[in-house]
């Protein structure tokens, strides 16, 4: 994808390597998000882990210190570059997205961390074998970007719109956090059973899949050949089924099948982002 190069004036970005700390927030399982990818490709247990992050959350943390050199991190390596260039995008057509809808004054941008190892944040601490991950609670993505090199195994290809689309999934996370989609569901999260707030999470983990799709289909000029099918495997193969392997049940699953996820993506190529709202229509 023929992205721009960044602008730090119009990117919030961060590294935070080997134990960063922020408050903790009582957020809940719902810092998890794409987490539970890498939980199952290095053989951990996210329901377990969940846990464990909730319980971080319970104590109060003091703030660390963390490189905010928005050049020298964005310049440290190929991957961290293009992070930044993806940021910047997405921050620019989210922005636009919500002018358009004459929302603008609720649009934030989220800060992008780019941790190596561990890190702590408002919801808990991090680690790499988490994979990339989005806490509402300081409004961050957190990005090691060792696990794109899993990602490309996983996915069969080492192309950049698989990455730019898990940073496009995070940022949409970012999207429900500012609209508010993300409070309704955990509020009904928290009035049902494990298996009615899988399900629940699945439509948000859908959701986000779909709004990485709109940022796509609104910089369909940029995409190059085979970009959409890079997508579409990274979306195939981070799906609960696949990489389960019958290891969890249908009713465990919080991210969505293969062919949902991919779905997810399609149905957001069209730049629309008003199709996306079926994923949390509740009514």
């Amino acid at each position: 994808m023929r992205l721009n190069p960044f602008d730090t004036g119009n990117i919030n970005v961060r590294s935070s390597s080997g134990g960063g700390v922020g408050k903790a927030g009582g957020l809940g399982c719902g810092t998890i998000v794409i987490a539970a990818l890498g939980y199952f490709v290095f053989g951990l247990d996210p329901f377990q882990t969940a846990a464990t992050v909730e319980s971080v959350q319970q104590g109060t943390q003091q703030a660390g210190p963390a490189n905010t050199d928005e050049q020298a991190i964005c310049s440290s390596s190929a991957y961290a570059r293009e992070a930044c260039n993806g940021l910047d995008s997405l921050n620019s057509t989210w922005a636009r997205a919500f002018e358009e809808q004459g929302l603008g004054d609720r649009f934030q941008q989220p800060t992008l961390d780019l941790y190596s190892g561990s890190v702590r944040t408002a919801c808990g601490s991090g680690s790499s074998s988490m994979g990339p991950f989005y806490c509402p609670g300081d409004q961050t993505i957190y990005i090691d970007t060792s696990f794109y090199d899993q990602l490309a195994r996983m996915s069969g290809n080492s192309g950049d719109f698989a990455r730019y689309y898990v940073l496009a999934h995070e940022y949409g996370h970012h999207i429900q956090t500012i609209t508010g989609v993300s409070d309704q569901i955990r509020s009904v999260q928290g009035q049902v059973g494990q298996t009615q707030g899988n399900q629940l999470q699945v439509r948000m983990e859908l959701q986000a899949d779909c709004y990485a799709g709109v940022w796509a289909g609104r910089n369909r000029n940029l995409i190059e050949p085979g970009d959409i099918e890079e997508g579409m495997q990274a979306a195939s193969a981070i799906g609960d089924d696949r990489l389960t392997q019958g290891r969890v049940s249908a009713e465990n699953f919080t991210h969505g099948t293969s062919a949902q996820r991919s779905e997810a993506l399609r149905a957001g190529l069209r730049g629309d982002d008003s199709v996306c709202d079926e994923y949390t229509n509740l009514s």
